[in-house]
């Protein structure tokens, strides 16, 4: 009888009549354990094996019975030998039949991760890496790994009292969820580990090695990763970057969200995102680790986590959008999919709240004592929108310049600006602070420094130039520088700017080597549209009475711009057109303008003329403008002597220098008068309320009466109407007191007052509606009062007149 037949029914104590792969596995244990496995019995058992591998399953399950019953009695040099000799077995057999020896490799391995001995889990773990590594020829239909990513996450937050010990159980559970991994990403039916409830283990073990790293400026580096050293495998927080690395590198197309939730959710647990070194590290190696194609994938998630924290701390909304401008700026160069405008749009939305929550909280702190505290909070508040205006500013700054178009017209879109139909009275406070508009002006530089459009048509659309040059007239020069440099990085497309720095003149501007092209058709057009509207903007913004140097200086950098990039023979004399008006508004008597601001304009005059006379390379002109090109002095004089023709340019001497094929010198003799429109008087006003009292109080007393309806039209009344001299002063009189009346007066004196209007419109729509609407006709009659009796007056069916779609 074979001996292995029989293995029921003979007694176990029987060593002849023992199976035989029983007796090959007792042979691999010497009498003393220290003598280590039995290197020839080995062999024996592993060629058994690989002849007859349907033995494999009974192999596995007596060594598996072994070693729990040595794991029991404390026995751990058989154990080592038993997980030895497994390793070995699987390293030699590949065969269908390995799949029952593997179940009965991993139970042993789980009873060693159970026991509480640090050398068994080491032991266990390090055996199930040597299993991880090997390639299984078919996939498993059942086996699951949900027991081995809860035990190795728990030794990842090993609270071992020894520091060493601590350290080897963490690695240790480190490489396991690194073998865990590298065992199932590849397997198609392991696509459960990517769910959330091994994610939630797995992501926040690696986290919690990786804080204890040392050199955080390292992390994330995308050639200099951490850990690259000789004790990289021993060092917790290094392998742990590796094993997150390397998870998030096998990380599909689905798989993202599920990867980078629990990284939020662990920065939130532990607040780490004020400070938030560590959380911008986590970042930048995810960025760097996943695929390009899902960059967009874990922005979405920044900003949706962004939203969620919309009424946290100051700090924690500023860390987390600085991590959001770290992962903008490793995706800006990729594909950031459709999540462009949608950046934006989240953005700009926490740039409003900020502002509304700074606002708010000053109008608190104006209204208590806690002075400090409310500096305090301002500050916290300027520091979120601080990051919010360099982040937008990075992400506009290197997207491409079809998208960075679209990004300008977007960002203008959300500026407030007086007089636009978005205002309405729920707009008041934030929205028209100045804080507001400088912080979205702010974007506007950034997103288009380096931009280059071949045509400045598509680079300025209306949409974009309209609100840009509203804003243009806003009472605040740093609102005004912001919208030149602007212009600045439109319009130079040659980069002439820092050769134009400061206003001066300037001997020889071919020295300056200034680049340019020839104005092509669809420029010419664009000035011909747009350039009176340019002009006169220029002109407007010389004459604020808060213009700083620095204003000065830009407008004369806009004006040479224009004149590189945009001039042609009719652009350069209605250039000179308006340095001549500009000249001569700083000269006149009629503007109540300060010394600084008349000086300013005719040095800005004097630079710019010298400027153009070089560059048209006219001798006569030229010549002429030397002769006046004269800065002011340091010292600002009391009167300006406009009689004094050997100090100022004089247009007919000008007119005669540029007479001559290419120049229409006779517009020169053409005064530039820019037109006034309603936009100055809406854009100027530092108040809303003020702009809407005034025009409700115009409008209501601005209703004809009965008596001026009926006046005769004379020769002497239309002459009166054209005469406004005295009707202007008189306009402008009323329209302070109106002004002062809202401003100063008491709040129940203006309830009082709109009362007594509600109710007088009332009373006119009762009498409009008494005179108008009149009951139907009825065949069965109507009922009147006359002389205090009731009368019934009956009206023919073939009298009444019905509408014409009534009758068929």
């Amino acid at each position: 009888m074979d001996p292995e037949s029989s293995e029921s029914g003979v007694c176990g104590c029987c060593g002849p009549l023992r199976p035989r792969y029983k007796r090959l596995v007792d042979n691999i244990f010497p009498e003393d354990p220290k003598d280590g496995l039995s290197k020839s019995d080995m062999e024996k058992l592993t060629f058994y094996a690989v002849s007859a591998p349907e033995k494999l399953d009974r192999i596995g399950a007596y060594l598996a019975e072994r070693l729990s019953r040595d794991v029991v009695r404390h026995r751990y040099g058989y154990v080592v030998i038993a997980m030895e000799a497994l390793d070995q077995l699987l390293m030699a057999c590949h065969s269908q039949s390995i799949k029952p020896f593997v179940e009965s490799f991993l139970h042993m391995v789980a009873k060693l991760l159970e026991s509480r001995e640090p050398d068994l889990q080491v032991l266990g773990t390090n055996s199930f890496v040597k299993f991880a590594n090997i390639e299984e020829d078919t996939p498993s239909y059942h086996r699951r790994y949900d027991f081995f990513v809860s035990q190795f996450s728990a030794m990842c937050h090993s609270t071992h009292e020894d520091p060493e010990t601590r350290t080897r159980i963490r690695v240790a559970g480190i490489k396991g969820l690194q073998g865990v991994v590298r065992k199932t990403v590849n397997d198609e039916l392991q696509a459960i580990i990517w769910e959330p409830q091994h994610m939630d283990k797995l992501i926040p073990s690696m986290l919690f090695n990786m804080q204890d790293s040392e050199d955080l400026d390292r992390a994330g580096h995308p050639s200099t990763p951490s850990g690259a050293g000789q004790d990289g495998d021993e060092n917790p927080a290094a392998l742990a970057e590796s094993c997150f690395r390397e998870l998030l590198g096998r990380a599909a197309y689905g798989n993202m969200n599920n990867a980078v939730r629990p990284v939020l959710v662990h920065l939130d647990s532990h607040h780490l995102w004020d400070p938030n070194e560590f959380a911008v590290s986590c970042f930048r190696i995810i960025m760097y680790s996943i695929q390009a194609q899902h960059s967009h994938h874990v922005i979405q998630q920044v900003l949706n986590h962004l939203d969620h924290h919309n009424k946290n701390t100051p700090r924690v909304r500023a860390g987390i959008v600085q991590v959001l401008l770290e992962t903008v700026a490793i995706a800006a160069k990729g594909s950031v999919g459709p999540t462009v405008l949608e950046v934006f749009n989240t953005l700009l939305k926490h740039l409003r709240m900020s502002v509304d929550f700074e606002l708010g909280e000053t109008s608190r702190r104006n209204s208590s004592s806690s002075v400090s505290s409310g500096r305090g909070k301002e500050s916290e508040e300027r520091i979120v929108q601080n990051a919010i205006i360099q982040t937008i500013g990075f992400f506009g700054g290197n997207l491409p310049d079809y998208q960075r178009a679209e990004v300008m017209m977007f960002v203008m879109g959300k500026v407030p600006v007086y007089g636009t139909p978005c205002h309405t009275p729920l707009l008041l406070g934030g929205l028209t602070s100045p804080w507001f508009q400088k912080s979205h002006l702010r974007l506007c530089p950034q997103v288009t420094s380096g931009f280059k459009s071949k045509s400045m048509a598509a680079a300025l659309p209306p949409p974009f130039l309209d609100p840009l040059f509203s804003i243009s007239l806003m009472e605040d020069s740093e609102l005004r520088q912001l919208v030149l440099e602007i212009l600045h990085n439109i319009i130079d497309r040659h980069d002439n700017r820092a050769k134009l720095r400061g206003i001066r003149i300037i001997p020889n501007v071919a020295a300056l080597k200034i680049k340019r092209e020839k104005i092509s058709k669809q420029d010419v057009a664009f000035m011909k549209k747009h350039g009176q509207q340019l002009y006169r903007h220029i002109y407007l913004g010389c004459k604020e009475e808060d213009n700083v140097h620095k204003n000065f200086e830009l407008l004369f950098t806009t004006l040479a711009t224009v004149t590189i990039e945009l001039a042609n023979e009719e652009v350069v004399i209605d250039l000179i057109r308006l340095a001549i008006a500009l000249q001569d508004m700083a000269l006149g008597s009629e503007e109540n303008m300060p010394m600084f601001i008349r000086c300013g304009i005719n040095a800005l005059v004097a630079a710019y003329l010298n400027f153009l006379s070089q560059m048209i390379a006219n001798p006569p002109f030229c010549q002429h403008v030397s002769k006046f090109s004269v800065l002011s002095p340091p010292r600002l004089p009391e009167s300006l002597d406009k009689e004094d023709r050997q100090l100022y340019f004089q247009t007919a001497d000008m007119a005669e220098c540029l007479a001559g094929p290419g120049y229409n010198a006779e517009r020169l003799s053409i005064p530039y008068i820019p037109q006034v429109t309603d936009e100055d008087r809406l854009t100027r006003r530092k108040s809303f309320v003020d702009t809407i009292s005034l025009q409700v109080d115009i409008m209501s007393n601005s209703l004809p009466d009965k008596s001026q309806l009926a006046e005769e039209i004379t020769f002497e009344t239309l002459k009166k109407a054209i005469d406004t001299t005295g009707l202007e002063e008189q306009e402008r009189e009323k329209r302070r007191q109106v002004m002062e009346k809202f401003q100063k007066a008491p709040f129940e004196e203006i309830a009082a007052h709109c009362e007594s209007k509600a109710n007088m419109l009332h009373d006119r729509l009762a009498q409009i509606f008494e005179l108008t609407i009149r009951p139907p006709p009825s065949p069965s009659g109507v009922v009147s009062i006359s002389a205090g009796h009731t009368q019934h007056q009956s009206v023919p069916i073939y009298e009444m007149k019905f509408p014409d779609l009534c009758v068929y």
